[in-house]
Formats: C-alpha cells, structure tokens, sequence
C-alpha cells in the first residue's frame, strides 16, 4: 500500500487541512461467521516504506498545523523555565559509595552521581553521552553484592529492548561483551559472579512488532559469553512473562511465572545447595503473590489470595504452600503495597487514592504510624536491611516532589531534598469529590485548579484517567500540569473502575464484559464538571495513555458531543487485533480477545475504537500522539485510528497524528521530547477552544 500524492480536503473554515489520502484495502477477516474488514491493514507493517512515507505525510500536516498556533513559543518558554530546576533522587549505598540521580534541570537524561566517603562527587553514568540526540536511555541499574560491578540496560529510540553492559565500578572499565535482546527484566545479581535476567527468542519479522509470548529466565555468569548463559525457567514451561530476584542474603533466588498481567505462579529455589530443585509455592494464575523478604528460612509473602486488598503472610522455605501461609499482617479496607527496609516493613496503604503509611517490625507488632506532610502519594520507603536511614517521598497534585528522610527506630522524620520550583502551590487547591456514574456506583475525583476559580463554565479543563490493569492514579506533581492551572486550566483524576484504587474488586469491575463501566465511568466524570459549571463542552478536553488511549478513543467515539478536544496517546484502538502484537497477548486478563467466544467478539468490537468510527459525525478535534518505536501498543493502532478519523470526520474540527520518531511508549524519553510533546498537546487543546493568545489564571 502507499499514500496516494493526490490531497482530501477536509473541513469547512477558510483554510482547511488537507490530510494525506491513506489508501485502503482489501482485507476481510471473519470472526464467527461475520465479515470485518481492515482497510489499513497494511499500516501494520512498521518495516515498509509506503508507512514510514505515511507517517512523514501526517507529521509534516501536523506540525504545519501546530507551528501556526501564536502562542506554541510562548507556552514552550515558560514549559522550559519552570521545568528547568534541580531534580536529586533519594541516595543509595552500594559497597563505598552513596549514589544517586541528578538532573541539572533540563538535562534530556538524568546523571548517575556518586560520592566515596569524603563526599567526594564524581558522574558515574551519564546517559546523556550514550546518544548524541538523547534518545538512549538508561533502563535499569543493578550493583553486585559487595558493590563491586554493575549490570546497566540501555534503551535504544525507546524500544522494550534493552542492552545490558556490564562493569567494572571501581574503575569504570566495560568487563565483557555487550549482553543483548533483554525484555521485560530486571537485573539481579547472585553475589558478585553473575546475575540473572529475563528474555524472549528474538522474534521472526519485526522486532518492535511481532509477537512474543515465551519468557525465560537466563543466569549469566561473568566471563562467559551470552550463548553460554543457562535457562533457568521458562525452557519447558511456557510463560508469557517471567521474573527472577535473588534475596538479600543471597540465599534464594525467586521466580514469578505469568501468562496475563494479573495472577502469577510462584517459586522458590534454594541457592546455597548445588543443584537445589526449584520448589513451588504457588502452582496457579488466580492469585497476585511476590516475596518481599526472608529471615533464615522464614519468607514474607504478600498475596492477594483469598484478600482482595492484600495481606502479608510468613511460611517456612521447608513447606512453603499457600496451607501454610500464617497472617503476619492481615487483610484491611484498604488496599496494602508494602516494602521493606533497616528491618522493618512499611505498609503503605491507599485512602480513596491518598496514601497511609504503618511501620511494623517483623513479627507483625506496629510500631508507629508514620506522619505524611499531607494527603497525596508517598512512595520509597525501600532498601537494604542494614540501611541505617529510610527515605521516602511525598508529592501531590500542587506540591513538587519532596524526598524526606527517616530515622526508623526513633520515628523522626526530615526533608531531605526540596526542589525549588517557580510555581506558587500555596495559590492553587486540591479537591476531592465523589461522583455517581451510569449504574450508581460512586467513584472519587480529584480536582485541581487556583484559587478562587469561577464556576461559570468557561474554564479549560483536562480530564485524565486511565481505568485498567489494576493500576492506581495517586496524585503527583506535574510541571506541565502546572502550566496548564497557571494559565487558567481545571486538571481533573477520576478513579475509575478497572484501577487498583479499590483493589481486586475494583479492578475486576473494569474488565472483560464490565470493560463498558470504565467508559461510563468517565462519561460520567466528564458529565459531573460541566453540571458543577467547571466547564462546559466546548472547553473539555479529555486526555489518556496506552489503556487510557483506548479509553478516551472509546468515550470520543461513543459520546462525540461531550468534549471539544480529544487527546488519545499510545492508545489500544484495534481491539479486535491488539493481542497479535508483540506482548499484547498477556492483556487479555482485563480485555478478553475476539477469539474467546461469538459473545466477547461482538462485545469488544463494540467499543474498539478503530471499528467504531461513523462517517458523518462531527467528532472533537484530535490529536492522536504515538511513537515510531512503541513495541508496546505498536503504533499501528493509532495509525489505523487516525485514518479512519481523517476519513469520517464530519465538520471542521482537525483530526491529526502526531508521531515521534525514535521514540517509544514513554519510558526514557528526553526531556527535550517531553517539553515539546506537552506544548504540542496543550497548545492544541487550547487553540481548538477558541484561545488565539495564552488564557491565564485571574
């Protein structure tokens, strides 16, 4: 297939956009006995050079569009200014050294520092020098026991991919060769003579397409070569994605083993026995387990088996079976996400998507309740048993991320590192409502917005949610949701169904044939801010990622008049297909998969956004965002999306595509990209509300 050179007018103001006409074709596919066809099928294909000729086509539309906005420079300066700021990470002690991360400010990458015990400060890594454009990133770090070497992964245009180097970290100096085609692994070494990590076969076709569905966990010992390195699970059990982590005291090596993105097998090997078995602890999908901790023997599990919010529960190496597991801290109301550090255990659990966090010991005994500087997120309190000091951050949706240290046996706690950032957080507020959507279930919101801020309908507003894979939105700072409230713009978090904010339940509500209650969910969300007169239809825009892209394509296709703008990124939009893509198959847990039945078929073709694009509607204007290089939710589905949309779309709303190259689902992406991607979209947004210069907060 190739973009035909001929140009379609679209639109009815004085100068309308003319899109690249997308040529269709003939492919048919049947799913129980009824005919879909896919006339962009050959969108799919990543490799060819009638696509990467499409995707310049609807880039130089795009950006032709977006460099005639007036105040695009405007909004980028003061995006640079306020996110031009010193950003440190919490500290970590490896062997002699305290290391951590740093960003100057607008660094594209940030900087692995570290100090010796002088406090003498030297870059360790800088990703920065890995690329000359920035978009290599670093993808994990990993030290060996006594600190002495380090396993670091690479990410290359922001694949999945990774390349893991290994090095000398006294001196610096690269050990051995480059270990290659890494995926969906972490790094963890077996005292200081090799690590393990985890993989699929380099698939056949594609790389950043094609399917891949069978993990491995490998163990490289250094000094060997990559095609020396073991298998140590996966080989004969097909698992879609599998882990490996080896204790703290290096007794034990843990693997979790799944096929979708909920419910995982668990074992257990013992390390300091040669050719010890690998003993099983968990033999099934129904269940989240992982093992945060061992004393001796005696493994901390933490398990939603038979607790749908979570627990921790002890059982001995010897028998470790779930008959066994003993509550050492139970299920409660609210949903548990623990960690563990200098000894102790930190629940932290989620209030209505606000963070609580209990220190314990390890015989389950609470020792206090620890004071957070609010309500928002609170995150870290992680580390190495023999860490003399806890660190932790807190952050919400008005105040910039704050790192805190703890001192866990006296309970005093102590900002750390507090960014300064030129916004006012003390002008703008925070508010949580409890709306009621479609089949009366009340769902929380957060509302955030200056001070003062009339109600009269009028006010830009961003409506953002996600709503899948148990995943939890707690409030965070953002610098350019901060840009978007100083210019007079409402920033509004629903907690739909289908998150974690609730727990199993909670997420299950979302699911498969309840999937239609996360759109509800935010139709109702939507519906609520313009009956409070935040807002009003010609001054929403509703934005999401990846399961939030399908989201917001889902709600634009169903409600159309809701919102004025539409912002879709690296969306799920074919859903009749989404599970033949690289590692699409192991979502099936939250959407199901048109093969399943005749029921699920017409059930998700029902919403998937791709198939449900109607000629003659006039739809909001849209900006579907993706990158070239997404291997995750391959970019094939926002292609196919927007071509549909260019074809359809009734009125003069634009309907674009705006695709980065060399670049992939998000993670690792510069911090040039990142400013320039967020002044696109806001200035799209705004621009397409009627805005010819920068609204701004009264």
């Amino acid at each position: 297939m190739a973009v035909i050179p001929t140009m379609a007018s679209f639109g009815q103001n004085k100068n309308p956009l003319k899109y690249p006409e997308t040529q269709k074709g003939e492919t048919v596919d049947v799913y129980f006995g009824t005919k879909v066809n896919d006339p962009y099928r050959w969108l799919e294909d990543d490799r060819s050079a009638e696509t990467a000729a499409w995707v310049t086509a609807q880039n130089k539309v795009t950006y032709g569009y977006l460099e005639q906005i007036p105040f695009r420079d405007e909004l980028k300066n003061r995006l640079e200014k306020l996110w031009n700021y010193e950003k440190i990470s919490a500290p970590f002690i490896e062997g002699d050294f305290t290391y951590y991360f740093k960003n100057d400010g607008l660094q594209n990458q940030s900087v692995l520092y570290r100090k010796d015990k002088a406090g003498k400060e030297t870059v360790f890594l800088d990703p920065n020098t890995f690329s000359k454009d920035g978009t290599t990133s670093l993808g994990g770090v990993d030290f060996s026991k006594d600190g002495s070497k380090v396993a670091y992964a690479i990410s290359e245009g922001g694949s999945d991919w990774r390349k893991v180097i290994l090095m000398d970290a006294l001196s610096n100096k690269v050990l051995e060769d480059t270990i290659i085609d890494v995926k969906f692994s972490g790094l963890s070494w077996r005292g200081n003579e090799g690590f393990y990590y985890s993989s699929y076969d380099k698939p056949k076709g594609s790389e950043l397409s094609a399917k891949t569905d069978q993990h491995k966990l490998y163990y490289h010992k250094l000094g060997t070569s990559q095609k020396e390195d073991k298998v140590i699970f996966g080989a004969d059990q097909k698992r879609r994605y599998v882990g490996g982590s080896v204790t703290e005291d290096d007794h034990y090596l843990v693997i979790t083993a799944s096929t979708s993105t909920y419910g995982n097998e668990l074992y257990i090997k013992d390390l300091t026995k040669p050719n010890s078995p690998i003993v099983t602890v968990v033999d099934n999908f129904n269940s989240d387990n992982y093992i945060i901790d061992n004393q001796g023997t005696k493994l901390f599990i933490v398990t939603d088996l038979n607790a749908p919010n979570k627990r921790i529960v002890t059982v001995d190496f010897s028998d470790p079976k779930a008959e066994n597991w003993k509550d050492l801290i139970p299920e409660t109301e609210n949903v548990l996400s623990p960690s563990t550090c200098s000894g102790f255990i930190f629940a932290n659990y989620m209030i209505d998507a606000v963070s609580a966090v209990k220190q314990y010991d390890y015989s389950g005994q609470l020792v206090r309740d620890i004071q957070l500087p609010g309500l928002g997120t609170a995150g870290g309190f992680s580390g190495k048993n023999k860490d003399k000091t806890v660190y932790y951050s807190f952050t919400n949706y008005t105040t910039p991320g704050t790192i805190y240290s703890l001192e866990p046996k006296s309970g005093k706690s102590a900002v750390y590192e507090k960014p300064k950032v030129d916004f006012k957080s003390e002008e703008y507020e925070s508010k949580q409502v409890f709306y009621t959507s479609k089949d009366g279930t009340k769902i929380p919101m957060i509302i955030t917005h200056k001070k003062g801020l009339k109600l009269d309908g009028k006010n830009p507003t961003m409506l953002y949610a996600y709503g899948g894979f148990n995943v939890s939105l707690t409030p965070s700072f953002s610098i350019s949701n901060a840009v978007w409230m100083e210019n007079g713009g409402v920033y509004a978090v629903p907690n739909l169904r289908g998150g974690g904010e609730y727990g199993k339940k909670w997420h299950d509500a979302g699911t498969k044939m309840q999937k239609q209650n996360v759109f509800d969910d935010f139709i109702a969300a939507a519906e609520y801010l313009i009956a409070q007169k935040y807002t009003s239809s010609d001054f929403l825009a509703v934005r999401g990622g990846s399961n939030g892209g399908l989201l917001v394509g889902a709600t634009m296709t169903q409600r159309p008049d809701l919102m004025k703008v539409a912002l879709p990124a690296v969306g799920v939009m074919d859903m009749l297909r989404y599970h033949t893509f690289t590692s699409g198959a192991g979502w099936a847990y939250d959407y199901g998969t048109a093969q399943d039945s005749e029921e699920m078929f017409k059930y998700i073709k029902g919403y998937s956004p791709v198939h449900n694009v109607k000629a003659g509607t006039r739809y909001p204007a849209t900006m579907v965002t993706t990158g070239d290089h997404d291997d995750r939710v391959v970019p094939a589905h926002s292609f196919k999306f927007a071509a549909e949309l260019q074809e359809k779309q009734s009125g003069d709303n634009p309907t674009l595509i705006r695709i980065d190259v060399k670049a992939g689902h998000g993670a690792g992406k510069s911090v040039s990209a990142t400013i320039q991607e967020n002044v696109d979209i806001q200035a799209f947004t705004l621009y397409n509300m009627g805005f010819k210069t920068l609204p701004k907060a009264e």
